[in-house]
């Protein structure tokens, strides 16, 4: 990927670009993605200070998530009239950022960041084993390992073994983990942004409400615990989706609220495997009319797909947990999915548009 900073242009106005419109063939035709042509994306991220104070700056999460057969992450390129702005790469995971210090005294901090990236939907057969490259000892300890809020001892550990138990093989064990989460947890709506994911108190609490990052987080943990290599995505939706689900795309070009994170769990005969129980459950409470029966067939067609592909009408930033964001006095995140910033060494709400306005908005490159 490169990187490129430019200086900042006063009239900076916002990008925004009509999306593509999903071709109505292929809408509500059953949800059923497969490999196809690649779809590039160009996601302006624009972020203001409203009440600059003291020393000030920002992180803004960039793509860089590469995997041959379904997402490359191109370029980003920002302006700013910070007075320096540099790309950071997190060592763990290789999770980049752009990292913004704005002079004391400017008034009116911004910074515009414009990336592009290219993806295509994915789906895996798991009736036929593959021969796909296997772990490294280092990734297969990366991705068992258990994280601040992903651990993968006590009540974690325990909810896998019986949830696991009788299965024969990895391919049986990371499906009965995946029906285990849409059949016991349910999607919150009054949960901000895309949660927390801290899954043993979701455990303990009995629970097992949530969002994105909550409920495949929990989806992570399990099959980490169970001894299946298991990671995170986070990214955020960048177009509607082309199956006539409308709760499963950006419902317009801005996506400033479309944050999601999806799962990947690794089987030694397939490689990695695309899941989403999370969509599931938003299926559930949100495909239109809302509330569905778990035997809707939006509903059922959705917890099949959802379980070996996905529709790749979304952006992946980075797979990385426990981040500690450069020069900052706040605390350390569970996960880098929004912009952050600070003033006065005071962590701002990412969620809060009163002190933090940021604006992200995303259109279809023609190709």
């Amino acid at each position: 990927m490169r990187i490129d900073r430019r200086d900042f242009l006063k009239a900076g106005a916002a990008v925004s670009a009509a999306m593509l419109l999903p071709a109505s063939a292929r809408a509500n035709s059953g949800f059923a993605p497969r490999p196809g042509d690649w779809r590039r994306f160009e996601v302006v991220t624009r972020l203001e200070i409203a009440e600059p104070d003291g020393r000030t700056q920002a992180w803004i999460p960039l793509p860089s998530v590469n995997e041959a057969d379904w997402f490359r992450s191109e370029r980003s390129e920002w302006t700013t009239n910070a007075g320096r702005a540099h790309l950071v790469r997190e060592p763990k995971y290789g999770a980049d950022m752009l990292h913004v210090e704005w002079d004391e005294g400017e008034k009116a901090p911004v910074v515009e960041v414009v990336s592009r990236i290219a993806a295509r939907d994915r789906a895996v057969d798991l009736t036929t084993p593959g021969n796909p490259p296997p772990l490294t000892p280092t990734e297969r300890a990366l991705y068992t390992a258990g994280t601040d809020l992903i651990p993968v001892d006590g009540i974690v550990l325990e909810t896998a073994q019986k949830i696991s138990a009788g299965a024969e093989t990895d391919v049986d064990r990371a499906r009965a983990i995946y029906d285990w989460v849409v059949d016991n947890t349910f999607r919150d709506a009054s949960v901000r942004g895309c949660g927390v994911g801290d899954i043993a108190a979701m455990l303990e609490s009995g629970n097992l409400g949530g969002k994105c990052a909550d409920l495949n987080a929990l989806y992570v943990g399990l099959a980490r615990a169970a001894g299946l290599p298991a990671r995170d995505v986070y990214g955020i939706r960048v177009a509607p989706s082309q199956f006539g689900y409308a709760s499963l795309g950006a419902k317009n070009e801005v996506i400033t609220k479309a944050q999601h994170c999806r799962a990947e769990v690794y089987l030694d005969s397939h490689g990695w495997v695309p899941v989403d129980p999370a969509d599931v459950r938003k299926v559930v409470l949100e495909e239109p009319p809302g509330d569905l029966a778990a035997d809707d067939a939006k509903v059922v067609e959705a917890r099949k797909a959802l379980f070996g592909s996905w529709e790749t009408n979304w952006l992946a930033y980075n797979m990385a947990h426990d981040v500690s964001l450069p020069g900052a006095e706040g605390p350390k995140l569970g996960f880098l999915m929004y912009p952050q910033a600070e003033t006065a060494s005071l962590r701002l709400d990412c969620l809060d548009p009163d002190t933090f306005r940021y604006a992200i908005t995303a259109r279809e490159l023609m190709a």
